[in-house]
């Protein structure tokens, strides 16, 4: 009679090798973080600085090098390295977290105290630089005004120079319509500004208005839009216009239904950086808007105002009254940013293709 031979499992009990090694905690971070903090503290106390910035900085380096010392010799160096490239990512977000949090803080603790409804809904008519009251409606309304005519004008010609370099250029138009674009990139404001007073103003014989103004932000802002929205076209993958182009839809009919619905949130992003750059330009709006303390809606006719003019003017009055309406502007300036930013996203993201089943 034959037995089976049954074998029974032999636990393995996995030995500590090389492969094993000690693990710093995971709240180390956060407690080197605070000790640095604290050394920075001291250091700078203790050597007479006054100024925080030297104290985060020394700070900044005591934290890299505590992370260094204490993980290599726990973990290695090898592991070391690699925490010490983390918190050179880390130190570096902060360092430019802290300046902007820091303006925006600046801005609302200002601006706050002279913003109402009564700021934003009356203008300066009236009203002279050195008294209280008054309001930033006219500056508003040409901001708005302006920035959307450059926006009308400089977003369709950028994306359709962007889709000619990318989808149809190829040749010696295109690397002249690059080096051109590329050389726009870096043109001051001025002159940008001074090439519509040459051309539209003195050439052409037209006075001040908002519409020169919103030429000229146009000419800086179409370079923007033309590097964003062609880079945002060479992330959209080939297969998917071989795919469109082999069911036999022409080529236009894809770069319309296709390539652009696929980089919406890119070109978007794009056209709102375009816009931030643009809205708070002064030098061209000096040059060829002129300024105004009255309401203007027409942007075709007569001098306007705007955000920045209006923020440059207040403030140049210095009295307190004039600074604290300086302020009030520069935060209407900001929100009427973010505003549109968000407004742009929300429509990026409407239109943007549907990736899920």
């Amino acid at each position: 009679m034959s037995h089976a031979i049954q074998e029974r499992p032999v636990a393995v009990t996995p030995r500590r090798g090389t492969l094993a090694h000690a693990r710093l905690p995971r709240w180390t971070p956060a407690a080197v973080a605070a000790g640095s903090i604290a050394a920075g503290v001291g250091i700078g106390a203790a050597a007479g600085w006054h100024s925080k910035i030297q104290w985060g900085l020394i700070a900044a380096l005591v934290f890299v090098a505590a992370t260094y010392a204490i993980t290599s010799k726990v973990e290695g160096s090898r592991q070391a390295k690699d925490r010490v490239a983390t918190s050179l990512v880390w130190v570096c977000f902060v360092l430019a977290v802290v300046p902007l949090l820091s303006l925006a803080w600046v801005t609302v603790s200002k601006g706050i105290a002279v913003l109402d409804g009564y700021f934003l809904t009356h203008s300066m008519n009236g009203v002279l630089d050195a008294e209280a009251g008054g309001g930033v409606y006219h500056a508003l309304l040409g901001t708005v005004e302006q920035v959307g005519i450059a926006t009308l004008i400089a977003a369709p010609i950028g994306l359709l120079t962007a889709v000619y370099l990318v989808e149809y250029g190829g040749g010696k138009l295109a690397q002249a319509v690059t080096f051109f674009v590329d050389v726009m990139t870096g043109i001051p404001s001025i002159v940008a500004g001074l090439f519509i007073l040459a051309t539209w103003n003195l050439m052409l014989g037209f006075g001040p208005s908002g519409f020169a103004g919103a030429m000229a932000l146009a000419i800086l802002m179409m370079p923007v839009v033309v590097r964003s929205t062609e880079e945002m076209l060479k992330l959209v993958p080939n297969e998917l216009r071989e795919a469109s182009l082999a069911l036999g839809i022409p080529k236009w009919r894809t770069i319309l239904k296709v390539v652009l619905p696929t980089a919406i949130g890119g070109i978007t992003t794009g056209v709102m950086l375009a816009v931030a750059r643009i809205t708070g330009e002064t030098a061209p709006v000096l040059l060829l808007v002129f300024g105004t303390k009255l309401i203007n809606p027409n942007p075709f006719e007569g001098a306007q105002s705007s955000l920045p003019l209006y923020v440059y003017e207040q403030y140049a009055v210095g009295t307190d009254a004039a600074v604290a309406r300086a302020w009030a502007a520069a935060l209407v300036l900001i929100a009427f940013v973010m505003i549109l930013n968000l407004v742009a996203r929300g429509i990026a993201r409407w239109k943007a293709p549907k990736t899920g089943r």
